[in-house]
């Protein structure tokens, strides 16, 4: 099955940027049919289920419609240079669960390919709440960051350093601060501070924050 919800990438610009997703619906079923939804308007390039099978939706040299209003270190439009992948998961609507090991497993198969194709910075892999965080939640806390930046796809620490100026540290690592300082706080606390997700800047958040600014190479 394959989307038609797809168009021309513009052209002369890099496929620079991984976004990853949850498909936040009941099943895979019902996933694959919305992503091939021609009224839904929405598809990824790829949907990965939670047995690990892959299904290609959208070639890689089209645009899938799966970032929509979104910004990622000074670039808006993500869909124009991004690969999209869904991952089958309920998501916080219908009773978010962990991602098995063998759908992340495929997700690194596939990662391996879609990096020797495309000159993509591991700081430009991201979830869909890092480049709209105040729209979307996924692909959530429960996902495994530091196993994917294990496999040489993603950043990721654990590290504290002093914390400085968070909004600052925020802007740097590649976050739209324009926005509610509050939800892009949280956004970051889902992706590098799983453990708490209540847009606080906390002494531990801003030390996290400073310390993967230093991770990201921005200085």
């Amino acid at each position: 099955m394959i989307s038609p919800n797809f168009d021309d990438r513009p052209a002369g610009l890099p496929i620079d940027h991984l976004v990853l997703h949850y498909t936040g619906m009941r099943s895979a079923e019902v996933a694959r049919a919305r992503l091939c939804d021609p009224e839904a308007k929405v598809s990824a390039h790829y949907l990965i289920e939670e047995d690990g099978a892959i299904f290609p939706l959208v070639r890689e040299d089209f645009r899938a419609w799966h970032a929509g209003v979104s910004y990622w270190r000074g670039v808006r439009n993500l869909n124009d240079r991004s690969i999209g992948i869904e991952l089958v998961n309920p998501g916080h609507e219908f009773g978010y669960v962990p991602f098995p090991d063998v759908q992340i497993e495929a997700l690194i198969r596939l990662c391996n390919g879609i990096f020797a194709r495309h000159p993509i910075n591991p700081r430009n892999v991201v979830g869909h709440s890092d480049i709209a965080p105040n729209r979307k939640q996924d692909p959530g806390e429960k996902f495994p960051w530091a196993a994917l930046a294990g496999a040489g796809f993603g950043l990721w620490t654990e590290a504290l350093v002093e914390p400085g100026d968070i909004v600052a540290d925020l802007a740097a690592i590649g976050y739209d601060v324009s926005l509610d300082i509050g939800a892009v706080v949280a956004a970051f606390q889902r992706r590098f501070r799983p453990g708490r997700i209540d847009g606080g800047a906390d002494h531990e958040t801003r030390g996290r924050a400073a310390s993967v600014r230093r991770l990201f190479g921005v200085d």
